[in-house]
């Protein structure tokens, strides 16, 4: 781990990975697998959320208490396959506001091409994660990075499930004061952009589209 770079090395995280990674997972079972290892990753995403003391009153007597302080932290799911880490995290962090940034990559350049912008208000005082299962090229996460920024986004984290270490120094080159939290770091990027040994295309896997 640096402070860059934390990857997660949870046995049920790997455990979650390993059974996400086989080809033949159905779409339901990776759809499950993708909710629940989300929840365990927005554990170690969200460990510096700042805390604050209150007074409660517990059955026996009162006492001050650690509460979340400051703003509702922001999502933010790079479309489409975002989305099935963002279900999860909702789970744990119910309150937590969320923007989409819709990128597509084009498949000759390997370029993001943008097509959607959307984002909770106040970036400025908020922490902000950006989820995304692959770090591939690093291009896209770049791109929508690039666009949280000049909305005013300044505490910014980037979670995946998989990152290629060309996307990780992309994004080091990039925005070195973004950390990066993924649960595996895969061996490179293939002639087609993609990570292998991976998983296939997440998206297409998520939702049936393969």
């Amino acid at each position: 781990m640096t402070a860059h770079l934390t990857h997660v090395t949870h046995p049920l995280v790997q455990h979650k990975l390993t059974l996400m990674r086989q080809k033949d997972t159905s779409t339901a079972v990776f759809r499950q697998l993708l909710r629940e290892i989300s929840m365990l990753l927005a554990y170690e995403v969200t460990r510096e959320l700042p805390i604050m003391t209150r007074n409660i009153e517990t059955p026996l007597q009162e006492m001050d208490a650690p509460v979340l302080a400051g703003k509702k932290l922001v999502l933010v799911s790079i479309l489409r396959a975002g989305n099935g880490l963002l279900d999860g995290i909702l789970e744990l962090i119910p309150s937590a506001r969320v923007g989409f940034v819709g990128l597509y990559r084009d498949e000759k350049t390997l370029q993001p091409v943008q097509y959607y912008f959307k984002v909770p208000p106040h970036l400025e005082d908020r922490m902000v994660i950006v989820v995304d299962p692959m770090l591939a090229t690093g291009n896209s996460s770049v791109a929508a990075i690039d666009l949280l920024k000049k909305a005013g986004a300044t505490k910014i984290r980037f979670l995946c499930l998989l990152a290629a270490p060309e996307g990780i120094a992309r994004m080091k080159e990039a925005h070195p004061d973004v950390p990066i939290i993924t649960a595996a770091i895969d061996e490179k990027l293939n002639e087609k952009g993609y990570i292998v040994p991976g998983l296939g295309d997440a998206g297409d896997r998520m939702f049936g589209t393969r």
